[in-house]
């Protein structure tokens, strides 16, 4: 076996041997990456704190945010190039330590980047700001007097890291309404904020300063309380436990935005199942499924499926399960560990046993069989679970496992989903534009805050309201200058004598 060491983090100011340093270790494929990771005192996060925010003063809040942008474009247009470096580095470690398939991790990097280039970037300021302007300075506001958005003088943010490069989305944010920032690496996946602090370093320096990427064990201790206790705005993903622990102990002045377990769903109607349109709406659908392991918040759970179409729902259901078992020969679901194959092992005998005590029923009142089943071998890294009669939305296993709801009408899918209406997210909808937006309309009454189509499920748009709140305008505090301030100066300025 190999070994590799690779030093993550970003600690502009602070030299390596004034650190402690703890290594992460990851296996893959006969490689054993170690990736050393920067463990800071209460006293070096305060001084880190205040270095980027004295370089934000001096460089970043100075920059007009068409120069933010057009460095973060530069940025992604290296990140983009198979032949780059930094891309090449991307692509040859972020598989080992996230465990995906390269594959995968190689078209999903490129979806991923090509919505951070710099139009997508300026639609993304566009979707927040009617004149992104404010940005930069006091604008005219319709009711008078002038208005100006500010960024927090301190973002933290606490990244998760079931998916690869996921703190990209966070890092961008705070740029563009010119907070500095500090991230805290998730072990699960150390690499990539350092890595993109650095390209920006090669690109615009002085933007790099006013940023930093550091890591704590666990929930941290006086370390981690050190830096909230310097934030004014703390932007935080992970699981909702970890969330709830890290709400309780921040100061109550500190504004919490955070990211938490979702659940996705898809709709498909009648219209979308005659012969010729359900093999490609379930090879869709299985990418829905396939991408990240379901490990992203939009990721699908249960397809409800609509009757009375040529192919009928247990048919649909077999299309996608012919698909997921296409995508595993091309691109293979990680290794699971130990409690992961336990939680998918746990769903599948569940329908199981929920198949048999149906099939019971039914020979009890003369039927050949019941209505759950589970498609699939128990082996296989993939899995398919049918029900002809209606199921609440719940959560799979993730890993590839996802079922498939027979309904007469979707109209019953409302009722089912609001159920969780504190975890929707995402809806998949496959179905006539008249149908699209019906249902869309009590799809967001429930709750939903996300409606696409089948296949763009774990791919969400540049400025997409992430979770139905705004990814800039939550971080901003806006300044007036109000009329009557404008009136009052009149009489004073020296054209006035």
């Amino acid at each position: 076996m190999t070994t590799q060491r690779i030093t993550a983090g970003w600690l502009p100011g602070l030299s390596e041997d004034e650190v402690r340093w703890q290594v992460l270790p990851f296996e893959r494929d006969g490689v054993r990456l170690e990736v050393s990771v920067p463990m800071l005192t209460g006293a070096q996060m305060q001084a880190l704190a205040y270095r980027v925010r004295d370089a934000a003063d001096r460089h970043l809040r100075t920059m007009p945010v068409a120069d933010i942008i057009d460095v973060i474009d530069r940025a992604m247009a290296r990140l983009l190039d198979r032949e780059d470096p930094c891309r090449q580095q991307a692509e040859a470690w972020l598989p080992v330590v996230s465990g995906y398939d390269a594959d995968m991790v190689r078209l999903g990097l490129t979806g991923f980047f090509k919505t951070f280039r710099a139009p997508q970037l300026r639609r993304f300021v566009a979707e927040d700001f009617a004149n992104p302007a404010v940005l930069d300075g006091f604008q005219p506001a319709p009711k008078g007097g002038a208005v100006r958005a500010f960024g927090p003088d301190l973002l933290v943010h606490s990244w998760a890291g079931n998916v690869p490069a996921l703190s990209l989305w966070s890092t961008v944010c705070g740029l563009l309404v010119k907070a500095p920032g500090i991230g805290k690496l998730a072990s699960a996946e150390p690499l990539f904020a350092g890595w993109f602090a650095r390209l920006l370093a090669e690109l615009h320096p002085p933007l790099a300063e006013c940023m930093a990427v550091v890591w704590w064990r666990g929930a941290g201790g006086e370390d981690a309380d050190a830096l909230y206790g310097e934030a004014d705005t703390v932007l935080a993903y992970g699981g909702n436990p970890t969330l709830d622990a890290l709400r309780r102990r921040l100061p109550v002045t500190t504004r919490f935005l955070p990211h938490g377990h979702k659940l996705g769903l898809g709709l498909i109607a009648a219209a979308a199942l005659d012969t010729l349109k359900a093999p490609s709406v379930a090879r869709l659908a299985a990418w829905d499924v396939m991408r990240y392991d379901q490990q992203g918040c939009y990721s699908p759970h249960v397809f409800y499926v609509e009757r009375g179409a040529a192919v009928s729902p247990r048919a649909f259901a077999d299309y996608l399960a012919a698909e997921l078992a296409n995508l595993q020969r091309r691109f293979p679901r990680r290794t699971l560990e130990l409690e992961e194959g336990s939680a998918v092992a746990g769903w599948q005998q569940a329908i199981e046993w929920r198949a048999m005590a149906g099939a019971a029923g039914a020979a009890g009142a003369g039927d050949s069989e019941g209505d759950e089943m589970l498609i699939g071998a128990n082996d296989a890294p993939w899995s398919v679970a049918f029900s002809d009669h209606a199921l609440p939305l719940a959560p799979t296993a993730s890993y590839r496992t996802i079922a498939v709801v027979a309904v007469d009408s979707l109209d019953e899918v409302v009722p089912l989903a609001r159920q969780q209406r504190e975890f929707l997210q995402t809806a998949g909808v496959a179905a006539t534009p008249e149908e699209l937006y019906r249902l869309a309309g009590l799809l967001g009454a429930a709750g939903v805050t996300r409606i696409c189509a089948i296949g763009s499920m774990s791919m969400p748009d540049a400025g997409w309201h992430h979770d139905g709140r705004f990814n800039l305008l939550d971080l901003v505090r806006m300044a007036e200058i109000e009329a009557s301030a404008e009136q009052a100066a009149q009489p004073l300025a020296r054209y006035a004598d």
